[in-house]
C-alpha cells in the first residue's frame, strides 16, 4: 500500500533537492509521492542549487512560518574573472577580466570583509518584489533593475580550495574558482557574495555551484532525495518525516501540557507563563504538537493552535 493509500501523516520532510528543478517543482513531485495537494516548502532554492529543502505535509504547512527565518549554511564555488547577468552560471556572461594576478590573500581578505552585519544588495534576478512584480521577471523582460540594500548577517565564510580553471567560453580565458562554506542569516544571497567579491577584486565574479547544507536544526544528515522518497512510497514504507512534535522541537523550546491545559488550548485559551523567552511549542504527553505560544507577562498566548476543539 502506497503513502497515498495510507494517507500522509502531517510532518516535515527534509528533501535533498536535485539540480535543475525549481522548489515549486519539488513540491509538485512531493504531492504525488505523498498523495495529497497540501504540501508546501520553506526556503526557496534556485534551480541551479541543490541541498536542504524543508517540505511540509498536511497541517504541518503551518510550521513553515517558523522555518522561513532560520539561519542557513551553504557550500559554494565562486568563479572569479567573469560576471553574468544573473550572478550565477545560468546567466549570460556580461564581462571578463583576467584574474591571474589576484592572490589568495586578497581573496581571503575580500571575503573576510563581508563577515558580520552588512548591507547587501540582492541579485537583480532575485524574488524581491518591485511595485508588486518579482525582480527576476523584470530582468527577463529587459528592464534595468536596481534593488535597495538589505541588512543581513554573515556569521562566517570559510575558504577552501582556490584553483585556476578555464572559462566555459574557451580555454584561452583563464579564471579562478574559489570554494567557500558560508553560515548566514535568512535573506542572504550567496550569489551576491560572489558578485561583490569579484567587484571588490576588479575582475568580476559569479556563482558556479551552490549547495545548502543546513536550515536551522535541519541538515543533510536527515535529508532524502526525491527518488528515495518515491521508492519508499511505492514500497509502502514510511517516508521518514519528522512528526509535528519532533519538528517543533527543532524549531523552538518546548513544554508539555497537562490534560486540562491541552483542553484549554484547544479552545484558544492562554496558559500560565513558563518563563520561556520568545516562542515555545506545547506538546501533549504523547509528544503531539498542540500549539505555539508567545509569553506576555504572566500568561502564554496561543499564536497558532494545531489541535483545535471540533
Amino acid at each position: 500500500m502506497t503513502a497515498a493509500q495510507n494517507g500522509p501523516r502531517p510532518g516535515l520532510i527534509v528533501v535533498d533537492k536535485p539540480q535543475g528543478i525549481t522548489s515549486h517543482g519539488v513540491v509538485a513531485r512531493m504531492r504525488r509521492i505523498c498523495g495529497t495537494r497540501k504540501v508546501g516548502h520553506g526556503g526557496t532554492l534556485d534551480p541551479m542549487a541543490t541541498g536542504v529543502l524543508i517540505v511540509a505535509v498536511g497541517k504541518a504547512t503551518k510550521l513553515l512560518t517558523y522555518v522561513s527565518g532560520l539561519d542557513k549554511s551553504y557550500t559554494a564555488t565562486i568563479r572569479l574573472g567573469e560576471s553574468t547577468v544573473t550572478d550565477d552560471a545560468e546567466g549570460d556572461v556580461t564581462g571578463y577580466a583576467n584574474p591571474q594576478a589576484v592572490t589568495e590573500e586578497r581573496i581571503r581578505a575580500g571575503l573576510a570583509a563581508m563577515v558580520g552585519e552588512i548591507d547587501q544588495v540582492p541579485s537583480s534576478v532575485s524574488a524581491v518584489k518591485i511595485d508588486g512584480k518579482r525582480a527576476y521577471k523584470r530582468v527577463r523582460e529587459g528592464e534595468a533593475v536596481e534593488l535597495k540594500p538589505r541588512r543581513v548577517t554573515i556569521a562566517s565564510i570559510e575558504v577552501g580550495s582556490v584553483r585556476p580553471s578555464v572559462s566555459a567560453a574557451g580555454e584561452d580565458l583563464p579564471v579562478l574558482d574559489v570554494d567557500i562554506d558560508v553560515s548566514c542569516s535568512s535573506g542572504t544571497y550567496i550569489r551576491a557574495i560572489a558578485r561583490d567579491l569579484g567587484a571588490a577584486l576588479g575582475v568580476g565574479g559569479h556563482l558556479t555551484a551552490l549547495r545548502r547544507t543546513r536550515i536551522g536544526g535541519f541538515g543533510l544528515d536527515a535529508a532524502a532525495t526525491l527518488d528515495v522518497l518515491a521508492e519508499r512510497s511505492d514500497a509502502g514504507e514510511p517516508l521518514g518525516a519528522l512528526t509535528m512534535g519532533e519538528a517543533a522541537a527543532r524549531l523552538m523550546p518546548t513544554r508539555t501540557a497537562t490534560a486540562a491545559e491541552a483542553k484549554a488550548l484547544s479552545y484558544g485559551k492562554p496558559l500560565d507563563a513558563a518563563g520561556i523567552a520568545g516562542r515555545s511549542a506545547v506538546l501533549d504527553e504523547q509528544g503531539e504538537l498542540l500549539a505555539v505560544l508567545v509569553e506576555q507577562g504572566d500568561i502564554a498566548k496561543p499564536e497558532t493552535v494545531f489541535a483545535a476543539a471540533s
